[in-house]
């Protein structure tokens, strides 16, 4: 695999790329502020958008891209929002990524070019600092976007840094984050920050049908799960998590006399080396559900249900902050019981199995 043919790395696979995404549901504020600040002519030289992973900042930040250039002595498109005509000559070039005003910062290929990095290096900052000493060819502004911020390594984030302490004139820096208290403090002391939260059901549905997965029953239970994140609702839609998070629930609901068919059910769903991805979900699902279980000791069963009975299962297994105290402590231990076994390779349906035991043996008595 060469670099030309590697995925991109800001693609959620089975949706949209979010330079390809025309509507953003959800963040009218952080839009509106963004747009009040523009109309002021107080167009700061740095953002930050940032947010949970999956909400929509990419596609916020090619929002505004588009909007700053295509301006021209006015606005493309209605009054009052980012949005532009599709049909816009710079619409089109910021689809094909040809538009030479804009620059994209993203990781790259690895030193043999058979992968991605795991992190945006230095060579590729290096690449937007050529970049910015060229006068674009169309005179006016450019915009470079970051995708994401976070994943800059030290070096790469200090040339970064000093891009944003001497801004090139006409030059606006998005910089994308989904955990901005990781970065630079310097780098986040230079940029306006547009906060964006989770999306609740009725966004939720209308972001997935828009992203092409059209089952609005299943969007309230997705908003929940997903913490209000497209990406992660999407992935899973795409992996049939809901059917996997109804079962983990109903394997739950037989404890503390665990029913071990269903238990031996559950491990074999991820069985076999190559199974990675379910493994991945399915112990992304067991620390949801520990997590989702705390907080219903504390402040009463999490609303709406992800699956049929969570609630009353909720109510029985977690009762009171002691109960919450031990099943957030569980999810600690199991969390990195579950990172350590990925980690060595273990089997993945003995590592699951030996999760749901230790779930079973944190329970309570029926009498307790």
């Amino acid at each position: 695999m060469s670099g030309d043919t590697l995925p991109e790395p800001d693609r959620i696979e089975g949706a949209p790329h979010p330079r390809e995404t025309a509507q953003l549901f959800g963040h009218a504020a952080a839009e509106a502020r963004f747009l009040a600040a523009a109309d002021a002519g107080r167009l700061h030289h740095g953002w930050l958008i940032t947010g949970p992973q999956g909400v929509g900042k990419a596609t916020l930040a090619w929002r505004i891209a588009r909007f700053l250039l295509a301006q021209d002595g006015g606005l493309r498109g209605a009054p009052g929002t980012l949005g532009i005509d599709a049909d816009d000559p710079v619409a089109r070039r910021i689809a094909a990524l040809s538009e030479p005003r804009l620059h994209l910062v993203r990781r790259g290929p690895n030193d043999r070019g058979d992968a991605l990095s795991n992190e945006i290096r230095l060579p590729v900052i290096r690449e937007l600092r050529r970049f910015l000493t060229m006068a674009p060819a169309e005179g006016g502004r450019r915009v470079v976007i970051v995708d994401a911020a976070d994943e800059l390594n030290v070096q790469a984030a200090n040339a970064l840094l000093k891009l944003l302490e001497e801004p090139p004139a006409d030059t606006v820096l998005l910089l994308v984050s989904h955990q901005p208290s990781g970065l630079l403090p310097t780098i986040r002391s230079r940029c306006r920050e547009l906060r964006l939260a989770g999306l609740g059901p009725d966004d939720m549905a209308a972001a997935l049908e828009a992203a092409g997965q059209d089952d609005p029953a299943a969007a309230p239970a997705l908003a929940a799960l997903s913490g209000g994140s497209v990406g992660a609702a999407i992935r899973l839609a795409r992996m049939d998590g809901l059917a996997r998070y109804r079962a983990l629930v109903e394997t739950a609901s037989t404890l503390p006399d665990l029913d071990r068919a269903r238990a031996l059910a559950l491990a074999d769903s991820v069985a076999g080396r190559a199974a990675g991805a379910q493994l991945d979900l399915m112990l992304w699902l067991i620390e949801l559900f520990l997590s989702r279980l705390a907080r219903a000791g504390v402040s009463g069963p999490p609303a709406p249900e992800a699956a049929p009975g969570e609630t009353e299962l909720f109510a029985r297994l977690a009762p009171d902050a002691h109960a919450a105290r031990r099943w957030a402590e569980l999810q600690q231990t199991l969390s990195a019981r579950g990172r350590q076994g990925r980690a060595v390779n273990l089997d993945p349906a003995a590592l699951v199995l030996d999760m749901v035991l230790s779930i079973d043996a944190a329970a309570p008595s029926r009498t307790a």
